[in-house]
């Protein structure tokens, strides 16, 4: 009797365990590829930023005149620097423009922001037009505007003339040029109003509602439930509008007529190291107070993060 074997189907053939060398090129070819696509960023940095900054810091122990070789002389410019007027007048041109226009800056885009959070018809519109002249405040042609608007005889002269105000252009004036880019920079608030805006959206209506039934009114609300929640955002704009402020250059420089004046009235920092360098040729004096701002704002942030943890309240924290 014959029997019939059923044939058994085919297995499918195994695959080779991978050998720890294989995953070890792979890991390789990965990472290379990886470096690959950053390799412009890289090369960026190296030359644009990092580079620079390092031969900057050489110079600014020397006498360097772009012209001939550098000589090293130690801690010379930075003594010169302390002892100089017109440094003095830089420091306290620009302390004071940040003192008074970032704080103006910050309230005026925290009040849009709290109307703009509110539900009304045509929210889109009015949002892009408040947020429009941060992306065309820093450019040239708005300094020239903004230098016309203010010179003698313009429209802001002629307004407050109708309110008695005898001041002038204030683009001539060493007592009120200051305050010129102090209005520019609060005019350009749209930044920090959408940032606020996006931490008022976060705030929890809940917490709103249970205040008004406890009788807290808007100001109650506002000072105990609208601040404590956004005080990250507020720390975090502050933060950034300060550095801003420190760096303001490109509208004193215009709005002056490139003189940074009259009498050395918007001579902020910037703008002295800028006449130091490139005008007086003094690359090493230069570089010196380049690495003085450095060191200043490095030291502001370090005491706004130190003074966070009195008044800015974390969601984490709190739990």
């Amino acid at each position: 009797m014959t029997t019939l074997v059923k044939d058994s189907p085919p297995q499918a053939p195994q695959k080779r365990p991978a050998a720890p060398g294989d995953a070890k090129r792979r890991g390789r070819r990965e990472n290379l590829a990886g470096y690959l696509f950053m390799s412009p960023w890289i090369a960026g940095f190296l030359l644009l930023t990092a580079g620079p900054m390092v031969a900057s810091l050489y110079f600014a122990f020397t006498d360097y005149n772009l012209f001939t070789a550098p000589k090293w002389i130690g801690f010379d410019n930075f003594t010169k620097m302390f002892e100089d007027p017109r440094w003095q007048k830089s420091v306290e041109v620009t302390a004071k423009y940040v003192v008074i226009g970032t704080p103006l800056k910050l309230l005026l885009a925290l009040g849009v922001a709290l109307l703009l959070a509110q539900s009304r018809r045509g929210q889109g519109f009015y949002r892009a037009a408040f947020y429009a002249p941060s992306l065309i405040g820093a450019s040239v042609s708005v300094g020239f505007v903004w230098r016309a608007l203010f010179s003698d005889d313009a429209i802001v002269d002629r307004t407050q003339s109708l309110f008695g105000m005898d001041v002038g252009g204030w683009v001539g004036n060493a007592d009120w040029i200051l305050y010129c880019l102090v209005a520019l920079t609060v005019w350009q608030f749209g930044a920090p109003m959408v940032i606020f805006l996006a931490g008022l959206k976060q705030v929890p209506r809940e917490l709103y509602e249970a205040a008004e039934v406890d009788g807290a009114g808007p100001l109650r609300r506002f000072w105990s439930i609208t601040l404590p929640m956004i005080s990250p955002v507020l720390f975090f704009n502050v933060l950034l509008e300060t550095i801003h402020s420190f760096q303001i250059f490109g509208s004193a420089y215009v709005v002056s007529n490139t003189s940074c004046g009259p009498a050395d009235a918007t001579l902020v920092y910037t703008c002295y190291l800028y006449q130091k360098g490139f005008k007086e040729a003094q690359m090493g004096f230069a570089s010196a107070m380049a690495w003085m701002l450095l060191l200043a704002v490095a030291l502001v942030t370090a005491v706004l993060f130190w003074s966070q943890k009195r008044w800015v309240h974390y969601e984490e924290a709190a739990r």
